[in-house]
C-alpha cells in the first residue's frame, strides 16, 4: 500500500508530508475550530441542557411505541 503525499506550499526543498502527518495536522486544526466553537457558544448563552424526553422536545413516539 502507497503512501499518498499532497504538495506542500513553499520552497522546492520541503520534504512532502505523510499520510500520518497530514491527518495529525488536520485533527488538531479540527480540535482548535471546535475549541473556538464552543467558547463562542458558551459567550452567547446558547449551551443548554438538551431535553432528557422527546415529550419534552415536543415529539410524540410513533403509533404503538408507548413510552417504556
Amino acid at each position: 500500500m502507497s503512501e499518498e503525499t499532497v504538495p506542500q506550499q513553499g520552497g522546492a526543498d520541503a520534504q512532502p508530508k505523510g499520510l500520518l502527518q497530514q491527518m495529525e495536522e488536520l485533527m488538531a486544526a479540527l480540535n482548535a475550530d471546535l475549541s473556538a466553537l464552543d467558547a463562542d457558544l458558551q459567550a452567547a448563552g446558547t449551551n443548554r441542557p438538551a431535553p432528557s424526553a422527546p415529550e419534552e422536545r415536543g415529539v410524540e413516539p410513533p403509533e404503538g411505541l408507548g413510552r417504556i
